[in-house]
Parts: C-alpha cells; structure tokens; sequence
C-alpha cells in the first residue's frame, strides 16, 4: 500500500472472531424490512420455489461480492470510505459514497417510519372500531418519525439494551404468527394450495433480494477489515447472512400467503397478535431507524464538508427528509425503492473489484490512495450503476420520463448483475487505456 498511516488500520490485536463478525450480519438480517420483502415476493406472484431460489442467488450474488470487497478489507485493515479511494480517488469516494448512503438511509429511515406509522394507525383504528385512514397513517409516521429522530439527535443509552429485547422479540412474534396462522386461521391449506397465475418472475426476485442488502454487502469492508484472515471474511458472510436472510425472507413470505398482504403490521393484527407484534415491530425499528438516522447524518456531514462535531444538525435533516417521505406515503413506494438500490449500489462493487482484484492483482501492496478524483473509476462507477439502473427497471417506477425516454428502461437479465460486470469490465478497459497513455506520454518526455 502505497500510502500509511491513514489513521484508520485495523491493528493485529483488534481482530476479531469470525463469530462475532457473522453475528453482527445475522443481527442486521433479522428486521422488519426484511419480512416486508418477503411479503414482496409473494405479492409478485412468485412460487414458493421461486422464492427459495430468488433468496439463494440474490443472497449468494451478494455474499460473492461482498466477500471479495471483505478480503480486500482485511488485507489492508481500511474501511470502505478510504479503500474505495483506490479506485474512486479521495474526492470521488467522498462524494459518491455519501450520496449512496445519504439517500440509502434517509430512504430506509421514511419507510420505517411510516411502517410504525402504519402499525398505530392500524391499531388505533381497530380498538375504535374503524379503519385506518391514510391521515391517520400519516400522522402516526409523523410521530414515530419525530420519536426516533430525536433519538438518534440527543442519545438514549438504553437503546442497545432494547435491541437485545427487540431482535428475539422479533423472531417470536413472527414464529408465533406463522404458526398461529397454519394452525388456526387454515394457513397450511392456504400454503398448500398456493400457486399464483402470474409471476413477476426469478429476475424480479433476484433484484428485490440483492436490493434488500446491497448496501450492506458494500460496507461489509467496514467490519470484515477486523477479520484475522481471508477464510474468516469467507465464514463470517456466508454463515452471517444467508440462513438468517432465507428464514426472514421466508417468514415474511409465507405470513404473507396466509393473511393475503404484506403489510407487516396488518399481517401481525389479522393474526391476533396486535399488542404484542405492535411492541416487537416498533422496538426493532426503533433501534434499526436510529442508526439510519445517525448513518444518514454522517453521510451528509461528509458531503457537505463539515466536521463530526454538527453531527446533530445533519441527522436532524436526514431524520426530518425521512419522516416527510413518511407521512408523504414511502411505503406506498417500498418496490421503487428496492429497485433504486439494486440498480444504484452494487456496481460501486464492481469499480472496487476491479481495482483491487484485477488491476491491481489482489495484493496488498499495490493498492494506493489516490488523491482528486479518480476519472476512469468514476467513469465506470456511472456508466456501471445507469446500466444496473436501465436493465432492472429503477426508471420504470417512472412512467413519464420512460415514455419521454423509452432507452431508460431495456429489461435485460438482472439489473444489479449488469451493473456490476459493466462497472467492472469498463473500469478495466479505461485503467488500461489510461496506463497505456501514461506510459508513453513519460516515454516521450524521457526522449526529449
């Protein structure tokens, strides 16, 4: 590496078991999002095969990735703001991943919001004997949006200790609905006889799974670069990942089936477990939303230039964006959303491969920090995510601008695929053409 001391090597003796990193995947895998799509898939008229399949490669695609952007990680103890200046240039990863991140977690942050929302809403209305209006449901967003940003602003210490409530809590609740819905309310008929007459198909399961954890499977750099060698980025990603991502994915898949939504909150009341899934899905989204909240922040921090020390002032805007997406109906949006994700994110994976891995032939000591902007990785980077964007159909969530536009949505394969092969195969051919002309532009400065 041709760059030290950058202050944030990962030393020898901070490395960690791969239990422990595997442990803070699963952790991340078992939220309410994560039934919520799930009941996605079975609404896009997946069979249940499909979705097992859809689950596997979406999950084994992103495991893939983020496996190699780990190794890399742990191979030079950097996380991914400072490795990804390799391929990006400082400035470039500075921007770039800030973006990514500031519209991933002000996104999540409204659409949690506005599930709480939807939840009280629901339940309220229930114990008046009514029906949620979506008023209501904009107001109960509101409210929870505010709860949790004030969180994430002032600092609440036993927000950890509600995690380790929320997160068993969690799996209680939906084991007890699955369970509860086969044996009571004719769910095992209703799974049974499930064979839906149109399916959105294996390519749309795909990029729904990638969606659910692509950011995850990009900063995975963040916590493998504490993994004590490359077998363990190995363990830690498969093992972390996909059983807890099949089990909530299916979970949410199937209560779907059995109650005919999935919406997570009205899942949970039509099976009989209002209060107490009401409880379990606010605490989990709690202790998840403030984290987007206080991520959001930084990241915005960041793209603006300021210090840690205004951290308050841009979570409070990252918060206040998210609830106002809240109350303005994100959830109604939770597909187009997914779909921006899928075609944004991964193809920042493949400029890093391709960097690390093929330019710069996966050792340590050819990687090096360069300053500015990178031209050819940030070339590729937006070349890589427009296709993902093109190919999976993110600008099919608007009609307008296709229909002014019809090149902006050509459905080829799987979006979040292309992007990162294009991203990668480009930045290769650019670092290519730009060392060829380095190298005689010195040659010709050398003969005179």
């Amino acid at each position: 590496m041709s760059k030290k001391g950058t202050g944030f090597e990962v030393k020898l003796e901070q490395r960690q078991k791969w239990t422990s990193i595997a442990a803070v995947w699963a952790g991340g895998m078992i939220c309410v999002p994560s039934l919520m799509i799930g009941g996605v898939l079975s609404g896009g008229g997946l069979s249940i095969a499909q979705m097992i399949l859809s689950i596997l490669i979406g999950y084994g695609l992103i495991c893939a990735y983020m496996i190699m952007i780990g190794m890399q990680a742990c191979d030079t103890g950097l996380p991914l703001a400072v490795m990804a200046s390799g391929s990006l240039g400082t400035k470039g990863s500075r921007y770039i991943i800030s973006i990514i991140l500031a519209i991933a977690c002000i996104g999540w942050f409204g659409i949690q919001s506005a599930t709480c929302g939807s939840a009280f809403a629901s339940m309220t209305a229930s114990m008046m004997g009514t029906q949620a209006t979506p008023a209501s449901t904009a107001f109960w967003s509101v409210v929870w949006g505010v709860i949790m940003l004030v969180t994430a602003c002032v600092g609440f210490k036993g927000l950890k200790w509600l995690n380790y409530v929320a997160v068993p809590l969690l799996v209680a609740v939906c084991l007890y609905g699955l369970i509860a819905g086969i044996t009571k309310n004719g769910g095992g008929s209703a799974i049974a006889s499930y064979a839906p007459e149109t399916s959105s198909g294996l390519v749309f399961g795909i990029s729904m799974v990638v969606a659910s954890f692509a950011l995850g499977g990009v900063i995975s750099a963040d916590y493998c670069r504490f993994a004590k060698n490359r077998g363990d980025v190995i363990k830690s990603s498969i093992v972390g990942v996909i059983p807890a991502g099949i089990f909530m994915l299916m979970t949410g898949a199937l209560l779907s089936i059995v109650t005919g939504q999935y919406d997570i909150s009205a899942v949970l009341s039509s099976l009989g477990v209002p209060f107490l899934g009401l409880v379990a899905l606010v605490l989990a989204t709690w202790t998840t939303n403030v984290t987007n909240a206080y991520s959001g922040g930084l990241a915005l921090s960041n793209l603006l230039g300021l210090d840690e020390s205004k951290f308050k002032i841009t979570t409070g805007v990252a918060g206040a964006a998210g609830t106002v997406l809240a109350a303005a109906g994100l959830l109604n949006a939770f597909q187009g959303f997914l779909s921006l994700m899928s075609g944004m994110i991964p193809a920042l994976a493949g400029v890093i491969i391709a960097e690390y891995w093929i330019a710069g032939r996966g050792k340590k000591e050819h990687f090096q920090i360069r300053d500015g902007f990178s031209g050819v990785g940030v070339t590729s980077y937006i070349v890589g995510a427009l296709v993902g964007c093109i190919t999976g159909g993110t600008f099919a969530n608007f009609p307008a601008l296709v229909a002014a536009a019809p090149f902006l949505n050509i459905p080829f394969f799987v979006g979040p695929v292309n992007g990162i092969v294009v991203s990668l195969v480009v930045y290769v051919v650019l670092d290519k053409i730009a060392s060829a002309a380095k190298a005689g532009s010195s040659a010709a400065a050398a003969e005179e």
